[in-house]
């Protein structure tokens, strides 16, 4: 490992002698701060002193170049020794009888006026010495100094270091510090250069040796290139490096049997981390990208590229692509929502129910509320056709087919995106084996690995965790019961009159909630799953962990809301015998206006909360952390006495301290951002027949979403550990399992939800229309009065409190009460017209998602996923190959 110090001396070697030192004796220059002084000759000293005297006891060389350093520490406390050193290391310099450069004077005993360099002074004593600096380099006081290994051609202020480790100061002696230390060795004997800075927290600067990246370069070049060219030796890039570095750091293990994150869960270093580099890169990213005033202004792609690794530029051109095709799905559910309003009041139905002033209706709970007429949900009803409406369901054919669409043409841009980088054949499993190589070359791969009994575990467990959160979709039904019945009993005529709505839309807020601390105990709980799996490498365990925490994240998300659309209103029973909830309240029913705008109601304000307090909060906490922890790592001004110079404060201590009070990322720091997003997909394609301003809100959500995660990358944490990757994993999977997932729930909607089935087969088999001809009137008169079915007040349950009467009636001259079913007036029981209802929406469902998914099919075929540009490049690069390898042997025979 180089080990070297500022150099502030007055004296500067030559060029020759710096690459001697390095080349010959395999030793890196040695400089300290001494004013006037060098440790080079005394390094040579002591490497003349350790060939000396092979009878008299031979002291190990580490010793004397320890002996050297501790007294050049005290020289360096003494003022004005400075010259005096360097006038007589001057005086003791002798001539080389071979090079004739000049080197210090060997003590008695040794071989004097000859050069440290000669071949029979460097064999196995030069790898002794340096091997033995490396252990005591971290072991001894003069480690107090900064270390490093620089270029002799770059100077001192150009210094890049590939990671920090930032460490408590522990005590002399302690554990702790045991630990570290031997960490710190293991790094030196792998030949990186170590530099300490020590503030209010130790500072540890990493820079690993070339060889480690040559070796790379030569393990993964293209073998297409090396047709080409042989020389591997290029500038590796910097996102490359440190990808590497930090695998190194994270499989280095101690004496002890521990690594880097053992020894952070025990305190012993806090945290690890690259640095933001102050480059004209980020600068660009910082004015061109990260900024709300380019919020409309194309990603730089490559850029981002260069700076976090493809796995980050990836993310980034998913993200704007699915931005770009939402906006079409946006503008598509704006005309339908548009269309909707511009029908506000045109509707027949609409029509009927808010003429239906003679309609009595049943009361909505057992205590408390009265008779109501149907005309009272005029406005509702107005607002349901327009969200349910034939737009609606063309619709939602046309984003089950946009989710396609959007799936091939990404994977269009994916190939495109990565042949460009020469990254589209790339093997994640072949890099990860070269990277074990090259951390220990007496590495064993591990073996593939599969047991069905932990596998039944691990299932037996995720079926628990869903039946958990399927536990709570029912808590929040019980509240929701519980809610209605409060409202229903208030002192309040508002509450009172619209209980059902403010039950629906409190649930929806407790949903939320229920959201957000439901997300923190499913990451606790998939990483525990993940654990027992034992996956065999990082990105196994990566796939695994986004399959559990999508699953425990889609059951969080969409339990309430498929309990909505599918089974509110329908498992209730019907006056005279409702279905109750500990025998006491009654489950709740769909609004009088229908059961759409419950969904709808709960959509819009879940979408809202999401997109509104979740990206404040998203943003504000990393900014308000990052203030915080600025103010209180802000560095004190040491005051400075008349006479005395102030020191140099070293440019590096800034600038890691400045990194250091970014906040911190992790592995998932990405990956939140994936799942982020595809929530948001699901929501935005699952239940879009319900709400179709959902793709708008995702639109302008993204907007903001593309910079706010670049502000926070660039501005608010610490670099991310740049990951290589050449398509965004198995997150296609899910995207296209939520493709098949939208198809079945917007089917289901239509079907169930929606009254737009009842309407057709009441247009079709039992409307005017049908019974005889008509002309100039609407098939749909009479639908509202055959969708209630009658019944009688004398059958309440004993639960039921008859309720006061209805202004303006006599209590006696109310009989009958009407709710919506398809029931008998007699017994309750199912009509026909029920079942024929019931048969057309399975109908429609089957013929739906059959026709979509044929559709999808289809477009899948219709839409390639490899540009022919791209195969045919491939193409030519493959002839190409061929035919020098034949010229080559052509050649190779002739001669």
């Amino acid at each position: 490992m180089g080990v070297a110090e500022h150099w502030t001396g007055q004296e500067e070697l030559s060029t020759g002698t710096r690459l001697l030192c390095r080349a010959v004796l395999g030793l890196p220059l040695l400089r300290a701060r001494v004013k006037g002084s060098f440790l080079a000759s005394s390094v040579i000293s002591a490497r003349c002193q350790a060939e000396a005297a092979p009878s008299q006891g031979r002291r190990e060389p580490h010793t004397e170049v320890k002996s050297l350093l501790g007294s050049h520490e005290t020289s360096r406390e003494e003022a004005g020794e400075g010259n005096q050193n360097s006038a007589r290391n001057s005086r003791n310099l002798v001539a080389c009888s071979t090079c004739g450069l000049s080197f210090p004077a060997c003590p008695a005993g040794s071989s004097s006026g000859t050069c440290p360099g000669e071949p029979k002074q460097r064999a196995g004593k030069r790898k002794a010495l340096h091997v033995t600096m490396q252990d005591e380099i971290l072991l001894t006081p003069w480690r107090d100094f900064p270390v490093e290994d620089t270029d002799p051609f770059a100077p001192p202020d150009e210094e890049k270091w590939d990671f920090v480790l930032v460490s408590d100061i522990h005590e002399v002696g302690s554990e702790k510090e045991i630990k570290r230390k031997k960490f710190l060795d293991e790094l030196s004997k792998k030949g990186f250069t170590i530099k300490k800075i020590e503030d209010k927290k130790l500072f540890y600067g990493v820079r690993a040796p070339k060889q480690i990246f040559q070796k790379y370069q030569w393990l993964l070049r293209n073998p297409d290139s090396r047709l080409q060219s042989s020389d591997v030796h290029q500038n590796i890039p910097v996102t490359t490096r440190i990808r590497i570095v930090n695998f190194i750091l994270q499989n280095t293990m101690t004496p002890d049997l521990e690594k880097l994150h053992d020894l952070v869960k025990k305190k012993v270093f806090e945290t690890t981390f690259p640095l933001h580099e102050k480059e004209e890169l980020r600068e660009f990213l910082k004015e061109k990208w990260a900024r709300w005033r380019v919020i409309f202004c194309k990603q730089p792609i490559e850029k981002i590229r260069c700076y976090f690794g493809e796995k980050v530029a990836l993310y980034f051109a998913w993200l704007g692509w699915y931005t770009y095709l939402l906006g079409f799905a946006a503008v598509a559910g704006l005309v339908v929502f548009v269309a909707g309003i511009t029908v506000f009041s045109s509707s027949q139905v609409s029509k009927e129910i808010c003429e239906a002033n003679n309609t009595i209706m049943c009361p909505l709970c057992d205590q408390k509320c009265p008779f109501w007429l149907l005309s009272d949900t005029c406005t509702y009803a107005k607002v349901t056709h327009m969200i349910d409406n034939e737009g609606t369901v063309v619709f939602a054919m046309l984003m089950a087919i946009w989710a396609t669409v959007f799936l091939e043409l990404w994977k269009r841009q994916r190939a495109t995106v990565v042949t460009d980088w020469d990254l589209y054949r790339w093997d994640e499993e072949e890099e990860e084996l070269a990277l074990e190589l090259i951390n220990n070359l007496q590495h064993e791969p591990r073996q593939y690995q599969h047991s069905y009994f932990r596998s039944t575990i691990i299932l037996l467990l995720v079926l628990v965790m869903i039946a958990v959160l399927i536990g709570i979709a029912h808590a929040l039904v019980i509240y929701r019961v519980v809610a209605t019945a409060f409202f229903t009993q208030s002192n309040f005529d508002f509450l009172r009159e619209q209980a059902n709505t403010m039950a629906v839309m409190t649930g929806a807020v407790l949903h939320y909630i229920t959201i957000v601390i439901m997300t923190k105990v499913n990451r606790r709980v998939a990483l525990f799953l993940c654990d027992l799996e034992k996956p065999r490498t990082f990105s196994q365990r990566e796939n695994n962990f986004t399959v559990k925490i999508f699953t425990f994240q889609f059951f969080t998300n969409f339990s309430s809301l498929i309990y909505i659309a599918f089974f509110l209103g329908r498992i209730n029973g019907h006056p005279g015998n409702y279905v109750r909830v500990a025998g006491k309240w009654r489950l709740e029913e769909c609004h009088p206006s229908g059961c759409i705008t419950d969904l709808f109601i709960q959509m819009a304000t879940i979408m809202l909360l999401k997109q509104t307090l979740s990206n404040i909060v998203e943003y504000l906490v990393p900014w308000v952390c990052y203030k915080l922890r600025k103010k209180q790592q802000r560095p004190k001004k040491r005051s400075v006495m008349l006479g005395e110079e102030e020191e140099a404060e070293d440019p590096c201590k800034r600038h890691w301290l400045s990194n250091y009070q970014l906040n911190e990322v992790n592995v998932f720091s990405l990956f939140d951002e994936f799942l982020e997003m595809v929530i948001q997909y699901s929501f935005t394609t699952i239940f879009v027949a319900a709400f179709p301003l959902a793709p708008l809100l995702a639109f302008c959500n993204n907007l903001f979403e593309i910079h706010l995660d670049a502000i926070k990358m660039m501005r608010l944490h610490r670099r991310m550990v740049p990951r290589k990757a050449n398509d965004i994993g198995i997150w296609l999977q899910v995207l296209e399992a939520i493709g098949i997932l939208a198809v079945i729930g917007n089917g289901l909607v239509i079907a169930i939800t929606s009254d737009f089935i009842p309407v057709q087969v009441y247009k079709y088999t039992y409307s005017p229309c049908m019974m005889k001809n008509t002309t100039g009137v609407d098939c749909s008169t009479g639908y509202i009065n055959h969708s209630l079915s009658v019944f009688r007040i004398r059958d309440f349950e004993p639960y039921t409190k008859v309720p006061e009467m209805l202004p303006d009636f006599v209590r006696d001259e109310i009989k009958e009460c009407r709710y919506r079913d398809y029931r008998n007036a007699d017994d309750y029981g199912y009509t026909v017209q029920f079942w024929h209802i019931f048969a057309a929406r399975l109908a429609f469902l089957i013929l739906f998602e059959h026709v979509a998914l044929c559709v999808k099919l289809i477009a899948a075929w219709y839409i390639p996923d490899v540009p022919q540009s791209v195969k045919n490049q491939f193409l030519h690069r493959k002839h190409n190959n061929l035919r020098k390898e034949l010229s080559m042997m052509e050649y190779s025979t002739e001669v």
